[in-house]
């Protein structure tokens, strides 16, 4: 559990001894209801007026000013990692235009921060960080400044740039700028001879052809990729992309096996990845995508599984560092956990879950956040729904920005 968690369950935990509504603590301490509610299951973390405010109707002792100093100092930690991990590709690929005939090392290590940095970063600046990274690395192989030994990680490292550019692409709402970008990055890889690679990319490719809603494509590129023997996480990222395939198809039992088979694969992993960030496929990742999966199979027993999957997924990226966790997707499983709530017919749940997510400054509003709360936006117009005063609301908030 997080500070911010901590801080949320404590405000709860006191609140419920005493008896009190989400309303009663919100009139005592002028906050709204929501508002608090949002506080309690950690999606909102409040200045340390709110705190103070709390401990005093609460009569908390010190331990809500105390959980709320912790999270803050956290919180202020994680912000400067994440700024410095995108500063330092940044002054590496400076310090590499400066200095031609520095060691290729040097590249090498500007991509893989480029992966870490990735997870933390709008695309945009990605985006530019990953063309001039690029340039530089193309820059070497037209002026054959490289040892022989050396040319086969140049590729490889060409090729991870375009993975970025693909989803940098992708993550800006152009699938085919993605795909030609994920085109050239299988050509390097292919040159390099590198099925880790070929079988991200080949994930890769299939996650595009499922932006586009094209799902027989999208299985057929996931098929591909099991025909290229690898360590690491590429299968698993494969297996839980054809649970997507298999669900948005509608064959549950599929699904749901290929989600198994992951799982079953995680347990007896025993081979890490060769590149950080963008290229691994973590386990809150895997639970996310196991939520997405279930998202759109028919039954209440597939919508709970979907919110529990995102909830999980959720919880696992909140502990973790910044060099592994995905904050888009974190997103996004915000997303997919509110529409498993509406298809329950929880509203509320579904209100404080998506929240996180409409309050999201433009530049973190990747495509996929776009397209998703359309999808939560109609499903709020069902005939079971569409008089319900939370949906309409819900349904105005989403749209007035994403529709």
């Amino acid at each position: 559990m997080t500070g911010q968690q901590r801080f949320g369950a404590r405000v709860r935990e006191l609140r419920v001894a005493r008896g009190w509504s989400l309303r009663d603590l919100g009139e005592r301490i002028c906050f709204n209801r929501a508002y608090v509610g949002k506080v309690e299951q950690g999606d909102k973390f409040p200045d340390r007026k709110f705190a103070e405010l709390a401990e005093i109707a609460l009569q908390a002792g010190g331990s809500l000013t105390s959980a709320w100093d912790t999270e803050d100092a956290e919180r202020r930690r994680v912000e400067r990692t994440g700024r410095l991990l995108a500063t330092s590709v940044s002054e590496s690929m400076r310090l590499i235009g400066d200095n031609e005939e520095l060691d290729l090392d040097e590249l090498h290590r500007a991509t893989q921060q480029l992966a870490v940095a990735y997870l933390a970063n709008p695309p945009i600046p990605m985006l530019a960080e990953a063309v001039e990274l690029r340039r530089l690395i193309l820059q070497r192989l037209k002026t054959h400044h490289y040892r022989p030994r050396d040319l086969s990680d140049l590729y490889l490292d060409l090729a991870r740039v375009q993975g970025a550019l693909s989803y940098a692409s992708l993550d800006l709402g152009d699938s085919r700028g993605a795909a030609t970008h994920a085109e050239v990055a299988w050509l390097y890889a292919d040159l390099a001879d590198d099925n880790e690679l070929r079988v991200w990319i080949r994930g890769t490719q299939s996650l595009i052809a499922r932006f586009d809603s094209d799902y027989p494509r999208a299985l057929g590129l996931v098929q591909d990729g099991f025909r290229y023997p690898t360590a690491g996480t590429g299968h698993l990222r494969l297996l839980a992309g054809l649970a997507q395939c298999r669900a948005n198809l509608g064959d549950s039992p599929g699904a749901t096996e290929a989600l198994d088979q992951a799982q079953r694969e995680r347990d007896t992993l025993a081979t890490a990845d060769s590149a950080p960030g963008l290229f691994t496929f973590s386990q809150a990742k895997q639970h996310y995508y196991a939520g997405s999966s279930m998202l759109w199979l028919e039954g209440g027993e597939h919508a709970s599984r979907a919110a529990r999957e995102a909830s999980i997924a959720i919880s696992l990226w909140e502990r973790e560092p910044p060099e592994t966790r995905s904050l888009d997707d974190e997103a996004l499983a915000h997303v997919y956990q509110a529409i498993a709530h509406v298809r329950l017919g929880d509203l509320d749940s579904a209100t404080v879950a998506v929240r996180p997510v409409l309050d999201l400054p433009p530049e973190r509003r990747i495509s996929w956040i776009h397209k998703r709360l359309r999808d939560l936006a109609e499903r709020l117009t069902t005939a079971s729904l569409r008089s319900a005063p939370e949906a309409v609301s819900l349904r105005e908030e989403i749209c007035d920005v994403f529709c």
